[in-house]
Parts: structure tokens; C-alpha cells; sequence
């Protein structure tokens, strides 16, 4: 009898759920993969990546507001998403040391400019942006709203944390044309609509965790929700419809209303 291989442990990994107040109601930023990514290849995603050696630079915990109570794996998560929102769609959740405002979209051009290029190719970490231009990283106003494990029969495994943060205002969220070829402001009702439609590609996490999104009418009651509800950690199984179908099935504790039939299936390879 063979035996199995043990499956890969989860790679670490964190991500932003961008929202602001928009015409049509409360809206998320996305944004979309290229098609030469290894994972989620085109689909719609939530900025974020793996988290990188740089993130937990010892010396970010002093760059850092919001990093007291916070050990070196939680401020690591949260380093690597604010990273990850720079460098795929130019939004930079930092102040400059002592101020209360997030750095304006003038200074941000500048920062942008020194430095947007050279973190893509890690040749340099957040660290070394905050120590050069003397900034505060907000990690303070990260909001956790998900911490999802994907199960151990999926090859590309991630333990993945998801923030919520409110949009800065003076700030122009936009793809960055590398990784993301892409983006878009949408509700998470819009959103749905396009998966379900066939439109646009986006992944069973995602999925869920715009509906879940949805339940909230702007950004105040997102912010409220989110930091009512109990952190679950969703580690997806394999069930079966009434059917006979296969699907995904998650905790029930978790909170996550149930997605539309058309989409309640196995997500794309």
C-alpha cells in the first residue's frame, strides 16, 4: 500500500479589504491577478501576498503604531499586509512619526517613487521605507476579519489573516500592472453577481468573504460588525450537496451567511 505524502504546510500569508463609502453603497477595492501568477491565476483578490524574511525586521516594531500588545508572528502578518497593499495597488497605511494623519497623497508620490519598485524586487523591506522617510506604520487600524487555512488536500496551501481597513481618502488605490493587470471598486453584491454571471474569476475564499461583507450597509457598520464578531479560524472541508455535489463546507461559528446555489461549488483549479 502506498503511502500518502504529508501535505505542505501553509505558507503565511495577509491581505486588505480596502472598503469606502461609495454612490452605490459600501465598496471594497479588488484587484485582478495576472494570468501568469502562479496562484489564482486571473482572478478577482483582495490585495495581499505571502509574508516575506523582510516583515519581521526587528527593528519595525518601533516603526510601528498599534505594535504593543502584538507578538513578533502578529506584527509580521500585519507588516506584510500593509506591504502588500503598497506594493500591489500604492496605498501606504503609515503615518509620519507623532502625526495623527496617514501621509497625504503629495508625500506619498514621493515615497512611491524611492521606493514602490525596489520593495516589488526586495531589495528593500518595509523597514528600511520607514526608517528613510521617518514613518509610523498603521497597524493600528487593521481590523481583523478573517483567518482562513486552506485545506491539506490543495497543493498551494496558505494560512492567510484578513484586515478590514477603511480607504484613505487622499490616497488613489490602483493596480499596479505586474502581479495585478487590473481593478476595480465594487460592492460585494456587484461583485457576487459577476462571479455568478461568469464575468470575473474569483476564488472560494474571496467569495465568502464578500458575502460576508455584505451584510454591511457602509463602512462604519463594517468596522462595527467586524470587531463584534468572533475571529474563527476556516479551515474549509470537502462535503457533498443534497445532490451529490461536492463543496466546500466551513464552521458554522464562523459567521459566514450562505453563498447564492450558483456559486456554492468547488472553486476553479
Amino acid at each position: 500500500m502506498t503511502a500518502h505524502a504529508p501535505a505542505p504546510a501553509p505558507k503565511l500569508a495577509a491581505t486588505i479589504l480596502l472598503v469606502r463609502d461609495g454612490a452605490s453603497g459600501l465598496e471594497v477595492f479588488m484587484v485582478q491577478r495576472h494570468h501568469k501568477i502562479d496562484f489564482a491565476t486571473g482572478a478577482m483578490v483582495f490585495p495581499g501576498g505571502k509574508i516575506e524574511a523582510s516583515d519581521s525586521d526587528a527593528r519595525l516594531r518601533e516603526q510601528s503604531t498599534g505594535a504593543d500588545a502584538l507578538d513578533a508572528d502578529a506584527l509580521a502578518v500585519r507588516v506584510g499586509a500593509i506591504r502588500e497593499t503598497f506594493e500591489e495597488c500604492g496605498v501606504l497605511l503609515a503615518r509620519a512619526r507623532g502625526s495623527a494623519a496617514l501621509v497625504g497623497a503629495d508625500r506619498l508620490r514621493e515615497i512611491e517613487a524611492r521606493f514602490r519598485d525596489r520593495l516589488n524586487a526586495d531589495e528593500v523591506g518595509l523597514a528600511d521605507v520607514a526608517l528613510a522617510e521617518d514613518l509610523e506604520l498603521a497597524c493600528d487600524l487593521l481590523v481583523p476579519y478573517a483567518h482562513w487555512v486552506t485545506p491539506e488536500m490543495v497543493p498551494k496551501r496558505f494560512d492567510t489573516y484578513f484586515f478590514l481597513v477603511a480607504a484613505p481618502p487622499d490616497q488613489v488605490a490602483l493596480h499596479d500592472g505586474g502581479e495585478s493587470v487590473d481593478s476595480v471598486w465594487t460592492t460585494a453584491q456587484h461583485a457576487l453577481a459577476e462571479a455568478e454571471a461568469g464575468r470575473r474569476t474569483i476564488i472560494f475564499p474571496t467569495l465568502m468573504n464578500l458575502n460576508l461583507l455584505g451584510l454591511a450597509s457602509d463602512v462604519s457598520d463594517a468596522l462595527e460588525r467586524t470587531r463584534a464578531r468572533a475571529l474563527v479560524t476556516v479551515r474549509p472541508t470537502l462535503g457533498r450537496t443534497p445532490d451529490g455535489k461536492p463543496e466546500l463546507i466551513v464552521p458554522p461559528e464562523a459567521g459566514y451567511p450562505p453563498l447564492p446555489p450558483a456559486l456554492a461549488k468547488l472553486p476553479p483549479a
